[in-house]
């Protein structure tokens, strides 16, 4: 039996969530806009994320960065690129690792990396190119 544990990722998940809630302190006025974009970006990112074993939960790579700069073309009024980051990591994070974390034990994983398994996995990649593109 394995055991079920979980981990959270530094570099997938504490370092992109203190970064999101650092942008959104500097600009509170984004608050209610950033709460949309993160819900719409969780909805599709968790519609897109397929738990697969012996890796984990898998979304394909451009779909979140694309979800996150449509979102914020929406919705981030005069701040599209925070609404950009934001949206893409913690919509990553919510939708594709927390809205799964119930088909962990089936993958067959000993423990349940949230955030990713990598230093810099694809939540932060998100964000990253989220924001690039949000820059087009």
């Amino acid at each position: 039996m394995f055991l079920r544990r979980h981990a959270v990722n530094l570099g997938g998940a504490v370092v992109p969530t203190l970064v999101s809630l650092f942008l959104i302190w500097r600009v509170p006025a984004l608050i209610p806009f950033v709460l949309v974009a993160v819900g719409v970006v969780s909805f599709l990112v968790h519609k897109v994320a397929r738990p697969t074993s012996g890796v984990g939960i898998t979304t394909p790579a451009f779909l979140p960065p694309i979800f996150a700069v449509l979102t914020a073309m929406l919705f981030g009024g005069g701040h599209p690129h925070i609404v950009a980051y934001v949206s893409g990591t913690l919509g990553t994070l919510i939708g594709a690792d927390l809205l799964n974390l119930k088909a962990i034990p089936k993958l067959g994983a000993p423990i349940a990396s949230i955030g990713g398994a990598g230093t810099f996995d694809g939540i932060f990649l998100t964000g990253v190119l989220a924001v690039i593109l949000a820059s087009f």
